[in-house]
């Protein structure tokens, strides 16, 4: 098993982001616009944008 170094690999944002993705159309289809799919919504933005200022920064 390899190490990381105290580092965050920048898979581990985007895997998080398509999760949170996903867990926001689930949440949508089923009960529409709800606060739950607002927050989903907004940690997948969050998550996608953190992915991309890893790979753009780095």
């Amino acid at each position: 098993m390899g190490t990381i170094d105290g580092e965050i690999p920048n898979i581990i944002f985007l895997l998080s982001a398509i999760g949170f993705w996903i867990l926001t159309y689930i949440q949508y289809k089923k009960h529409g616009k709800t606060v739950e799919t607002y927050f989903l919504s907004i940690l997948a933005i969050l998550f996608s944008l953190s992915y991309f200022g890893l790979i753009f920064m780095t």
